[in-house]
């Protein structure tokens, strides 16, 4: 299949997965998180975990930037084992805005968002020393001015510029999971009375600057943009999949549209996965794919009925895996075969060395 102008060999993407493994100081890219990507190119496509576009952009220690020359630098060196393996790989761009903590924050200042309110139900994690951290609340946030916000704008499209001067493929938009583009769009956390807040209308002008800033870098053909729609609520600890809406369906049509106007490769879904956690309705899936005319990419929980009954419907073109994908690095020829699992150790999703990361083994028929 093709993805915007780019042809692909399968149907299976890597989705953006947070791993907390860049050198410190500076949130630098390195060999050991090439050498993760690279045994994970079986996917027809892959997304980098999320990469924060500024250091304000943070919410979780040891996640990578691409603001820096040594990032770049060693963003490159990931990118290289990738096309070395004949396959296509776009940046993640990233901003968690008011999911964040004055101890991640340049000189301790508050954490930047749409409007002065905190985040509940998410904590985020910060360092206590090398290689230690602990899980907090999230700071209160200053709200942005409208000039501020402008300014954030072009961090997305230089952070766009340093992900082609690495030599990505392309770029994903993070507009889920309840940070900063997400707080924008969502009644729950923007409570602004200016150009950028009240109407839906006003609170998606921040992700159609983003989107029309960022595609002009890019072009469209080379860029997504993630959604993380909730239709129904949690109590769940430490789930944070976004920020739920008093009419979902119409609040993401009406974002789907911003992305079918700007005429972007790809939308991406990311579904709730925690236990019992509430179905994206098949009324929603079939308006996305009547509003928008590029590919769909679903993700969360997948296993492979469900990925094959999603794309026998036609409500998506690709699908990812991310647990399964950390724990099998070699997932496709997995599903293929019918080969068994590896089991995943949580213990090991975020932070620390190679154990849990690079040293999951290959299926050995």
């Amino acid at each position: 299949m093709r993805l915007g102008d780019l042809p692909l060999e399968n149907r299976i993407f890597l989705p953006p997965l947070t791993r907390c493994r860049s050198t410190q100081p500076g949130d630098i890219p390195n060999a050991l998180m090439a050498e993760y990507y690279a045994q994970r190119t079986q996917a027809g496509f892959l997304i980098t975990e999320g990469t924060q576009i500024e250091p304000r952009g943070q919410g979780y220690a040891w996640t990578p930037g691409i603001y820096s020359p040594e990032q770049i630098a060693g963003w490159k060196l990931v990118t290289d084992v990738v096309h070395a393996k004949q396959r296509l790989i776009f940046a993640q761009l990233w901003h968690v805005g008011r999911v964040s903590h004055r101890a991640l924050q340049p000189g301790h200042e508050a954490p930047i968002a749409p409007s002065a309110v905190a985040a509940t139900g998410v904590n985020v994690f910060i360092p206590t020393g090398p290689g230690t951290g602990k899980l907090v609340p999230p700071d209160t946030p200053r709200a942005l001015s409208i000039p501020e916000i402008h300014e954030v704008v072009e961090m997305y499209a230089q952070a766009a510029r340093n992900a082609l001067s690495a030599g990505f493929d392309g770029v994903e938009i993070h507009a889920a999971n309840g940070y900063l583009i997400n707080q924008f769009i969502s009644e729950r956390a923007n409570f602004r009375i200016d150009a950028y807040g009240g109407s839906l209308s006003n609170r998606l002008r921040f992700l159609r600057e983003v989107v029309e800033a960022v595609s002009a870098v890019v072009t469209p053909d080379r860029m997504g943009v993630r959604f993380s729609p909730l239709f129904g609520t949690t109590t769940e600890e430490r789930v944070y999949l976004g920020l739920l809406e008093d009419n979902p369906a119409e609040t993401y049509t009406a974002a789907v549209r911003v992305l079918a106007e700007a005429g972007i490769a790809y939308v991406s879904l990311a579904e709730a996965d925690w236990d019992n956690a509430p179905e994206m309705p098949d009324t929603f899936r079939t308006s996305v794919r009547d509003i928008f005319g590029g590919r769909i990419l679903c993700a969360g929980r997948y296993d492979l009925h469900k990925a094959q009954h999603v794309l026998a419907h036609g409500w998506a073109d690709m699908i990812g895996f991310g647990r399964k994908f950390i724990a099998n690095p070699d997932l496709p020829a997995r599903l293929e075969h019918n080969w068994p699992l590896n089991p995943l150790d949580p213990a090991t999703m975020y932070g620390g060395s190679a154990h849990g990361y690079t040293d999951y083994p290959f299926h050995n028929p």
